[in-house]
C-alpha cells in the first residue's frame, strides 16, 4: 500500500497501545493481537490448506455464521480459519466449534500481512460486510488467492467514492468477487469500474430465520408474560434509550418491560433499577420455579445469550443505540413479527430504512415523539405493522444459498 495508507495504520496501532494503557479493551485486542502468531504457528496444519474467514466483531460473525456453517456443513474436510479484530467478536466465540481456529487479526502492516499470509496460505478469504484491511488484500491478489466480500452495503459518502479516495478503489479491486446486500451498492461500484459485483442480499436473515427456530423456552419470561396485558422487549439498551423510554414505561400499566441493556456491569444495573422502580434482574429468578410478578414491572437480562430468545415473547420491541453510534440488529426482533422501534441514527442500516418506509419499524427523535407513538399503537396496529415485519423478513431470507453457490462453482 502507498505510504500514508502504512503512516495511518502505523498511528492507529500507536494509539491503541496507548490507549491499552488505560482501557481494558483495547488491552486485550493489543495481547490478543500480539500472541497471533504463536497461536497459528501451534495450531494450524500445515498439512492444509484453510478457508480464512474475517469478521471485524460479533455483529459480522452473526453476519457470516451462516455461510461458514453451510461450508462446514457441505464440505466437512476443509478447514477453517476465522479471525476477529474486535475483542467483543473473540472474547465470545473464540471457542466456536464450527471452525478449526479462531484467533484476533494482527494489525495491518506490511510484515503482518506478509508473515499471516505466509503462515496461514488460504486457499480462500472471505471478508464479512466492512474489512477493507490494504496490505492484507494486496498479498493475498499477489499470490492470487480468491479472496470474497460477503453481505456488503456501500453508501456514497463512502471514501471509495471521493475524488481523493483512490487508495481505497484500489483494495476494492483485489477482491475477486463482492456480494452485496442491493442494487444502490452495485451501481455505487459501478460508477468506480468495480463490476465484479453480484447483488445477493444479506445473510443476517438467514441467521435470524435459524436462531428463530433453535430459540430455547425461558418458563420463568413465560410466567411474566403471563401477568402483563403486553410485553415490550428493549434489546442493547444505553442510558440515552432509557431517558426516552423508562418514564413512560413506569407510567403505562398497560405495559411491562424485558430489558437487555448493553453493558450490565453493576453500575448500569443499580442505574437501570432505580430509572423503572419494581425491576427485577434476570439472576434474581431464573432458578425459580414457582412466579408471582403481578407487581413485577420490568426484568432486567444481566447476561449475554438469551435476548434472541426473549424476543419472541414480546409484542413490540425496542432496539438501543440509535442515539449514539447506529442502531443495534433490528432483523433478530422483526423475524417474530412485532413492530420496532429505535432511534434517529439508522440510516445506515437497509433493513431499518426498509421498515421504516413499509410501517414495520418507527424511528423516534425524542421521548414525547416515543410516547406519541406509544399511545397510537393500538393493538390492531401492533398486528399489522408486525406481520409487515414478520414477512420483510420472509421475502429476504436465501442469501447464503447463493453466496455458498456462487464461490464453490467459482472453485
Amino acid at each position: 500500500m502507498n505510504p500514508l495508507y502504512n503512516a495511518g495504520i502505523a498511528l492507529y496501532r500507536f494509539g491503541a497501545r496507548l490507549a491499552s494503557m488505560r482501557i481494558e479493551k483495547i488491552a486485550i485486542m493489543v495481547k490478543g493481537q500480539k500472541a497471533a502468531f504463536d497461536y497459528l504457528s501451534r495450531t494450524l496444519n500445515r498439512e492444509h490448506r484453510y478457508i480464512w474467514i474475517h469478521a471485524a466483531s460479533l455483529g459480522e460473525f452473526e453476519q457470516g455464521r451462516p455461510l461458514i456453517e453451510k461450508i462446514r456443513s457441505q464440505y466437512p474436510d476443509r478447514k477453517i480459519l476465522l479471525t476477529f479484530f474486535s475483542p467483543s467478536g473473540y472474547e465470545v466465540r473464540k471457542n466456536y466449534d464450527k471452525v478449526d481456529a479462531v484467533c484476533y487479526l494482527p494489525f495491518d502492516t506490511v510484515a503482518n500481512a506478509r508473515r499471516f499470509i505466509d503462515l496461514v496460505n488460504p486457499e480462500m478469504a472471505i471478508f464479512v460486510k466492512y474489512e477493507f484491511w490494504g496490505n492484507y488484500m494486496q498479498q493475498l491478489a499477489k499470490r492470487n488467492i480468491p479472496t470474497y466480500l460477503i453481505s456488503a452495503i456501500f453508501r456514497k459518502s463512502q471514501s471509495f467514492f471521493k475524488p481523493l479516495g483512490g487508495t481505497f478503489r484500489n483494495i476494492l479491486k483485489c477482491y475477486t468477487h463482492i456480494y452485496v446486500q442491493d442494487d444502490n451498492s452495485r451501481q455505487l461500484l459501478a460508477g468506480i469500474n468495480i463490476n465484479n459485483v453480484t447483488v445477493a442480499g444479506d445473510t443476517r436473515f438467514d441467521r435470524v430465520t435459524d436462531i428463530m427456530k433453535t430459540t430455547v423456552e425461558l418458563p420463568q419470561i413465560a410466567a411474566f408474560k403471563a401477568s402483563a396485558s403486553h410485553i415490550m422487549v428493549v434489546g442493547s439498551s444505553w442510558e440515552a434509550d432509557e431517558a426516552v423510554y423508562s418514564q413512560w414505561l413506569n407510567n403505562s400499566p398497560r405495559f411491562k418491560a424485558i430489558i437487555a441493556p448493553h453493558e450490565f456491569d453493576a453500575h448500569r444495573l443499580a442505574q437501570l433499577q432505580k430509572a423503572i422502580p419494581g425491576s427485577m434482574l434476570w439472576s434474581q429468578i431464573k432458578e425459580r420455579t414457582e412466579f408471582d410478578f403481578s407487581s413485577v414491572r420490568c426484568i432486567i437480562i444481566d447476561c449475554f445469550g438469551l435476548l434472541a430468545s426473549i424476543y419472541r415473547y414480546g409484542d413490540i420491541a425496542y432496539i438501543g443505540g440509535g442515539f449514539g453510534a447506529g442502531i443495534h440488529n433490528i432483523n433478530e426482533a422483526a423475524v417474530y413479527g412485532m413492530p420496532i422501534i429505535f432511534g434517529p441514527r439508522f440510516d445506515k442500516f437497509k433493513e431499518a430504512c426498509d421498515l421504516t418506509s413499509l410501517g414495520g419499524a418507527f424511528s423516534i427523535n425524542s421521548k414525547e415523539e416515543f410516547e406519541q407513538l406509544m399511545q397510537s399503537m393500538s393493538d390492531e396496529k401492533i398486528t399489522l405493522s408486525g406481520n409487515i415485519a414478520r414477512q420483510y423478513i420472509e421475502q429476504n431470507i436465501g442469501a447464503t444459498d447463493k453466496i455458498f453457490a456462487d464461490i464453490f462453482r467459482r472453485r
